[in-house]
């Protein structure tokens, strides 16, 4: 029996487009759906840093405890609200936006961790979201481009402006390992 292939990315893009609803926004059916593909997994490294970051709040241990505690909380409630503009902005494109864990595991660069069995040490917590806010920076670049090439300006604003608040809190936990 000859195996069959997974679809590449543009035939996956091509096939997206055609079912895409009639939707005349400026930007083509191929390029809203790259994008929506695009934010699909900028939406999953987002949304799985939002659930370790929550995690690493209720776990975090150590003589940090409360400066990561509070630190974490203010982190994962802003970035709690940023997924609503993420998933927002692919149903404006005319796509479904990726809503389960099972999808989320699969569209996103970056590792579950465990909390109900294991908890990192508080430097590890803070180097493991470093780690998350880079991969969420890198992603987020990736899709821009997408977006630029698009013509898609509300995409290219929503990326920047995420790609400004995950590198400050990059930039603020690895200043904690210092």
């Amino acid at each position: 029996m000859p195996k069959s292939k997974t679809p590449s990315k543009p035939a996956k893009a091509k096939a997206a487009a055609a079912s895409a609803p009639g939707i005349d926004i400026g930007i083509s059916a191929k390029d809203r759906a790259g994008i929506a593909d695009g934010l699909s997994h900028f939406l999953a490294d987002s949304y799985t840093l939002y659930l370790k970051t929550h995690n690493f709040h209720w776990n975090v241990t150590g003589p940090m405890f409360n400066a990561l505690h509070t630190m974490f909380e203010a982190q994962y409630t802003e970035q709690w609200t940023a997924l609503d503009e993420i998933a927002e902005r692919i149903r404006a494109l005319g796509f479904n936006a990726p809503g389960s864990y099972s999808e989320f595991v699969r569209l996103s660069s970056i590792r579950e961790e465990p909390g109900l069995t294991a908890a990192p040490a508080w430097h590890d917590m803070v180097q493991q979201l470093v780690d998350g806010n880079e991969a969420v920076c890198r992603t987020a670049r990736k899709v821009l481009k997408v977006a630029d090439a698009g013509g898609d300006d509300p995409t290219a604003d929503l990326l920047t402006q995420r790609l400004q608040t995950h590198e400050k809190y990059a930039w603020m936990l690895r200043s904690l390992l210092q």
